[in-house]
């Protein structure tokens, strides 16, 4: 509870990326391109996906909703940033904080949960290739995705709703470029102690169990590869899940960083930079892996700017 004499925080403070004034217009340029790589690079990928008749299938699909939740979290964390970076002090509201935190965790945990499907469609493409279309139909694709969109929006749900029952009084500034949770929790003045078992919960069950799960899917799909006689089977198969598993290795090393460690442990700076990996260089790199390490992408992509010459 709130003692009479203490003032109710209605709008927070974002610390920004760095304190020193001189590095604000370099910063506010390379944030910028990166904002605007990913933007193109994810829309491309989503236009590719749907007027490619090629690209009709699950894997595909599934890369198309991993570009729509890029662009969303990208989108949740990059404008504000970058306004904060060209004014004199960065404020954000509670609710425009709030608002931030709920599109940022449903984004966020979609991509584990999603990366974890991804994982399982190249596990049944590899290793049960003959059965792939009837295990893999529409249904079950559609469903996953509906599937994976909605728990996380339940996730992120309980989390921003669990955060707006803290009481914030003072100190209000975040030591972060964002809204998270991490640096939120440390400036609640009243108990934490419900938000940070749903925190753990979380964690355990998206960076826990999720990577656990996709770890028994490429062991099942190394071992796969190994089996296979020819060596030109070996590279194609390894070929078709290559991009996904530096996707992969990327995403959850910055997310373990940022999420995997107790509150009072909690490093403003390290916290900055590996969520600029998985806010900012995941959806930016994202687009680059797939379409450079993937031949159906660069060949649809070249038939449609071929159509554009003509």
């Amino acid at each position: 509870m709130v003692s009479p004499n203490q003032t109710v925080v209605t709008e927070f403070v974002l610390q920004g990326f760095s304190e020193h004034p001189g590095l604000r217009l370099l910063l506010t340029g390379c944030f910028l391109s990166l904002y605007t790589m990913a933007l193109m690079g994810n829309i491309v990928i989503i236009a590719l996906v749907t007027s490619s008749t090629g690209l009709h299938s699950p894997m595909y699909f599934f890369l198309c909703n991993l570009a729509t939740m890029d662009i969303i979290c990208t989108s949740s964390v990059l404008p504000k940033a970058l306004v904060g970076l060209l004014s004199e002090e960065n404020t954000i509201s509670f609710k425009g904080c709030m608002a931030q935190l709920f599109f940022l965790l449903w984004s966020g945990s979609s991509e584990l949960l999603l990366l974890t499907v991804m994982a399982y469609d190249r596990y049944v493409a590899i290793c049960f290739p003959l059965h792939y279309s009837s295990r893999m139909s529409r249904q079950l694709c559609g469903a996953l995705a509906i599937g994976v969109w909605s728990i996380c929006a339940v996730n992120a749900s309980v989390h921003t709703g669990l955060m707006t029952q803290l009481s914030f009084c003072g100190p209000k500034v975040i030591t972060h470029f964002f809204c998270e949770i991490p640096p939120l929790l440390l400036l609640s003045c009243s108990s934490t102690y419900v938000n940070s078992i749903m925190t753990l919960v979380a964690d355990a069950f998206y960076g826990g169990i999720n990577f656990v799960l996709t770890l028994l899917s490429y062991g099942c799909i190394i071992a796969s590869i190994l089996c296979m006689h020819s060596a030109e089977g070996k590279k194609k198969a390894f070929s078709t899940c290559s991009s996904h598993l530096i996707v992969v290795a990327m995403y959850y090393s910055s997310v373990f960083f940022t999420y995997i460690s107790p509150a009072s442990s909690y490093s403003p700076e390290r916290s900055k930079f590996t969520s600029v990996l998985y806010s900012v260089l995941s959806p930016t790199l994202n687009p680059l892996i797939y379409t450079l390490r993937n031949k159906d992408v660069k060949l649809a992509l070249s038939r449609i700017l071929g159509s554009f010459s003509h």
